[in-house]
């Protein structure tokens, strides 16, 4: 048994796995697949250190990790915008067209699954990743080589990453929920389900039996690939071995694109694997680029969404929540009912104009359905079904955590509880403001500010950054110990130096997202300029419409907001926009092109990631002959090396740091 042999095995049976689960065409019996297979781990058995990573033995699984580790992400994950008719899906493309004339786009299946990310080094496979919060995700690398259609190794030695879709096929989790049945265990409630409890298992030996499969339909790094548009990238991917979806197609008109959406939509059913859209896509990249993005989305892509399923089940009650501006929402209370694969108890009544129009009443028969197959929704009352003695809805009159007056406000469809004090009201505005979108303290979810509030510890904002003045107290709390402790305090701490549009954003202002935030923070840079500011200072402002001013006047003239923001001042907290700090023109990295890699122990990736681009950096993946510099940690790896090669300055960490006085 030769080290030649094992390499034409491992030849051998990549090809195979190749045109079994990428082309679907099997050129080899099973028993023969299995007897090679076999040759090989008797071979590597014998010789270990012949082992690598992208042996096609290592797809059984084995690796059995203690924890997820976390992975920022080279470029953000971003989600896609929805639309679910027609007449939304022109919308999208007169958008396009003010920018773009005539522009081509790609469609592609929406599969139901998982997003994964994959970057591969030197042709091999890095990591593999799942999105997270866009910014930073899981790595589950282990999973992601026990899934046939995705490489191990791929014949390019630039650094590529790879993002697309795992899932389960249909015949996979049928197959799975037998043998749970046989076994006792709960079954799953769809395929994609599934597909996300395995591929977050930590031992990958049962993510192998789960057979799981992947498309891929995303390449970030397609323009240092010498791409030019989405469609080319694909067929790029296609060659170097990545599974794509075969009903990808260019269109050249958005007449062209809902002609697709009605074939598809016919052959849903068909498909060997669960799809809830269709992804629209502008294929030049340079286009992609002109048309933009938003805080959370491209503008350059959408997604339609097929009409939700819609069951029927009966309407045991209406209850009542509160959000954290005080408005009232009303909900059904369902026999519980499977809708688009999922249980759903409670879905949402919207407001009481809602319920009226539709005349909907407590123990009527109502037809539920999820809208863009996420939200559950009542959409009608079976009214020839409807008990004569049945009683019409009326909207309460108090609020129902503290029985204050509700009030329906002009032009608005909604009530509100105005009690600032209601305890209710409180909570919710506390879980906003530590949310991973505003100040992002982690270890302060939406439980463990109940419990807090509960114990009388937080009743406001402020009460947050006065915490460590209950640390015995917190620490005789169940599941809080030092360690855990240590960890809040130094997110609270760390929160004081967020960016103006982090606290803005946070303090849940009416109608100020955190895109708005970020607007109005890259406008006015302070807290106090913004407060300060006038009407037409303010509706100057591109997107900032009547109701923002409005909402900003009635917050700066209440005397507890800016007794708040006078106390998250004294307190230490950042009031300055810090994404644009002015610094000096003549800077090394101005206009400059700079890589990261490696492990970095003074500042997060993402933190020399931002601080570049203040610096006006152009912030890249990878190394390339434009590449002016490149900042490595430790285990620089591949880049270093190639960054050597081809003569690009080299700074680490340290170098950095004391290069830009942090």
């Amino acid at each position: 048994m030769t080290l030649e042999r094992l390499n034409q095995i491992k030849s051998l049976l990549n090809d195979y796995n190749y045109q079994y689960y990428v082309l679907d065409n099997p050129t080899v019996s099973d028993q023969e697949y299995d007897r090679l297979m076999q040759e090989l781990q008797t071979i590597e058995n014998e010789h270990p250190e012949w082992l690598t990573k992208d042996s096609p033995s290592q797809r059984v699984g084995g690796q059995v990790l203690e924890s997820f580790q976390k992975i920022t992400h080279q470029r953000m994950m971003l989600s896609l915008g929805n639309c679910f008719n027609e007449e939304e899906l022109k919308q999208f493309d007169a958008r396009i067209t003010d920018v773009i004339p005539n522009p081509e786009y790609v469609v592609e299946l929406k599969i139901d699954g998982l997003a994964v990310s994959l970057v591969y080094e030197n042709g091999e496979l890095v990591y593999g990743a799942t999105r997270g919060d866009g910014t930073i995700g899981e790595d589950i690398t282990h999973n992601v080589r026990t899934i046939h259609s995705i490489p191990l190794r791929i014949d390019d030695m630039q650094t590529i990453e790879v993002r697309g879709e795992i899932f389960m096929p249909k015949a996979s989790f049928n197959q799975l929920n037998e043998e749970r049945e046989k076994e006792g265990e709960q079954l799953f409630a769809n395929p994609r389900n599934a597909a996300a409890g395995s591929i977050r298992q930590l031992d990958s030996r049962i993510a192998a039996k789960r057979k799981l499969d992947a498309f891929l339909y995303m390449v970030p790094t397609a323009i240092e690939m010498g791409c030019e548009t989405h469609y080319e990238a694909l067929m790029r991917i296609k060659e170097l071995g990545f599974k794509t979806n075969p009903y990808t197609k260019v269109c050249q008109s958005i007449d062209d694109v809902w002609k697709y959406i009605e074939e598809m939509t016919s052959q849903r059913n068909d498909l060997p694997y669960e799809i809830d859209g269709i992804v629209i896509k502008v294929n030049n990249i340079a286009s992609q680029e002109r048309v933009g993005y938003t805080a959370k989305v491209p503008k350059w892509a959408i997604a339609y969404k097929f009409p939700a399923e819609e069951v029927i089940t009966k309407l045991k009650d209406i209850i009542f929540t509160i959000g954290r501006t005080g408005q009232i929402t009303p909900n059904a209370v369902l026999e519980p009912v499977r809708v688009a694969g999922s249980l759903v108890q409670r879905a949402t009544l919207h407001n009481e104009d809602n319920i009226m129009t539709k005349d909907i009443r407590v123990g009527d028969d109502v037809v539920i359905r999820k809208a863009g197959d996420v939200i559950p929704e009542v959409v009608r009352a079976l009214k020839e079904r409807r008990d004569e003695n049945s009683v019409p809805f009326e909207m309460i009159k108090e609020c129902p955590y503290c029985h204050t007056a509700l009030t329906r406000k002009d032009n608005e469809a909604a009530y509100y509880c105005l009690n600032e004090h209601c305890d209710s009201k409180k909570v919710e505005k506390i879980v906003h403001f530590v949310s991973r979108d505003a100040m992002n303290i982690e270890g302060l979810g939406e439980r463990i500010v109940e419990q807090f509030y509960s114990l009388g510890l937080i009743n406001s904002i402020i009460d947050i950054y006065h915490l460590k003045d209950h640390g015995q107290e917190i620490k005789d709390i169940e599941g809080f110990g030092q360690k855990s402790l240590d960890n809040l305090f130094q997110a609270i701490e760390k929160s004081k130096d967020n960016s103006l549009e982090k606290l803005l954003f946070g303090l849940g202002i009416k109608g100020i997202g955190s895109k708005m935030a970020d607007t109005l923070s890259k406008n006015f840079k302070t807290m106090d300029d913004l407060l300060n500011a006038s009407y037409t200072s303010l509706i100057a402002i591109k997107d900032v419409g009547e109701t923002i001013v409005k909402s900003l006047i009635e917050f700066k003239n209440n005397e507890q907001s800016m007794a708040l923001i006078e106390a998250l001042k004294n307190e230490g907290l950042n009031m300055d926009y810090l994404k644009e700090t002015v610094v000096a023109s003549d800077n090394m990295f101005k206009d400059k092109t700079v890589c990261v890699t490696g492990t970095l122990s003074i500042m997060t990736r993402k933190e020399v990631k931002d601080y570049l681009e203040r610096l006006g950096a152009n912030v890249t993946g990878s190394v390339s002959k434009k590449t002016d510099f490149l900042i490595c940690g430790t285990d620089a790896g591949s880049k270093l090396e190639k960054a050597n090669n081809l003569g690009v300055s080299v700074l680490t960490e340290e170098d950095f740091v004391k290069e830009v006085g942090r």
